[in-house]
């Protein structure tokens, strides 16, 4: 009996020092749960952003244009590179616009340079301490008796002498810029007018009002709700910094609206008063590349009759005008159709005609289904297009008074 009795005791022992070590396992595994939970792998994962402070020059980037004008690393010889940082896209894409802004710069002085173009500052009776633009002009721009050609370029980024910074940078100026229009203008005698309708405000650095304190919450909203607004919004938050460990404070500013060119349509109406149309030219053209037709066409509900008598044809390039949208009543829709051709990004081969989603001018493939390069790959089109609209008014001037509509019509089959 003491021999049972002693093995039932011994069982029982190991029996308890089972389940305690079980327990203590248990406990153990647990701990380490809740641990591994406490542990955010994604601020593991988190990396460093370099400060955003970027080279003020080319050199300082080291990229130069060469004898192409092809951007091309100094030391390399290679094309610019975007992801100069691998898995840092918001400092790659703030490099990118740091070289951006350089580049415009770089542009002016080519304008000014080579081109032989002076600025002109707007508004034109601007006082010293409020913000300016300017436009560049030849200096026969207002004393040309024959004609002038007017460039207007799209929105966004891109300033006075730009039709594509990202043609610019990974293509070469050619493509880039308006200086062949530029060019090509003077050699046959053309004045020039270079419009800059996105340079609309001063931005400078807000500064913080230290009498504005924030204001307490007195929102009457359920707190539920407020929690999940507010979840929003630090989700927004993170996803903006992309999972920086040190996100870069951007400083904040803001824009002051320059007086009468706060928007390019209004640009585009104060150069027509103030320069185009007081210029002495009996013929004015106009190149207008996407929101530059637009633009082009609220000049036109604008100043109707004063564009009608002094501009012989519009070249517009992947215009996103819309005389629908926009208003334009039936007799400037039927100039537009008369003098004006668009070159639309299409598969089609150059100056092929495309069917037209509306009915306002004909519309001609540029050659290229990139919308950037249209204005580039219709080039050759465009002069031709306007000698044509230039013969043709000589010899409506030179004919028999008595005229009909369509003998003014742009011959689109001469393209």
């Amino acid at each position: 009996m003491p021999i049972r009795a002693s093995s039932f005791i011994f069982c029982l022992f190991w029996i308890t020092m089972a389940q305690l070590l079980a327990q203590e396992e248990k406990e153990k595994t647990t701990a380490l749960k809740d641990l591994l939970s406490r542990i955010d792998l994604d601020e593991l994962m988190k990396k460093d952003e370099p400060p955003l402070n970027f080279p003020e020059t080319l050199d300082g980037f080291e990229y130069a244009f060469n004898e192409h004008g092809q951007l091309r690393h100094i030391n390399t010889g290679e094309p610019f590179v975007f992801n100069y940082k691998e898995d840092l896209h918001r400092w790659n894409q703030k490099r990118y616009e740091a070289l951006g802004e350089i580049i415009t710069k770089y542009v002016y002085e080519l304008l000014e340079n080579d081109c032989n173009l002076k600025k002109e500052i707007l508004p034109v009776d601007a006082t010293e301490d409020e913000p300016k633009s300017f436009i560049y002009v030849s200096e026969d721009a207002l004393t040309n008796p024959e004609k002038i050609m007017v460039l207007i370029q799209g929105s966004g980024v891109v300033r006075a002498g730009q039709w594509a910074r990202r043609l610019i940078i990974n293509e070469d100026l050619n493509s880039g810029t308006q200086i062949p229009f530029i060019n090509r203008a003077k050699e046959e005698g053309y004045g020039v007018i270079v419009l800059n309708p996105n340079e609309n405000s001063l931005e400078v650095e807000k500064v913080p009002d230290p009498a504005k304190k924030p204001s307490p919450d007195v929102s009457d909203e359920p707190a539920e709700k407020r929690e999940r607004k507010e979840e929003r919004e630090s989700k927004k938050k993170k996803d903006f910094y992309e999972k920086y460990r040190n996100p870069q404070k951007e400083r904040e500013t803001e824009h002051i609206p320059i007086r009468e060119n706060s928007s390019p349509e209004e640009h585009t109406l104060y150069v027509w008063d103030h320069f185009i149309s007081k210029s002495l030219a009996k013929n004015v053209f106009i190149v207008a590349h996407s929101y530059g037709g637009l633009s082009y066409v609220n000049l036109m509900i604008q100043r109707e009759a004063e564009v009608k008598n002094r501009v012989r044809a519009v070249a517009m390039t992947d215009s996103v005008h819309n005389v629908w949208h926009q208003e334009a009543n039936k007799s400037i829709q039927d100039w537009l159709r008369e003098h004006c051709c668009n070159w639309v990004s299409s598969p089609e081969p150059l100056d092929t005609l495309v069917d037209p989603m509306l009915n306002d001018c004909p519309r001609v493939s540029a050659g290229t289904e990139k919308h950037e390069l249209t204005s580039w790959k219709s080039f050759q089109s465009i002069f031709k297009f306007f000698s044509n609209a230039l013969k043709d008014q000589e010899d409506d001037s030179s004919s028999s008074p008595v005229t009909t509509r369509s003998s003014h019509r742009i011959k689109h089959d001469d393209l």
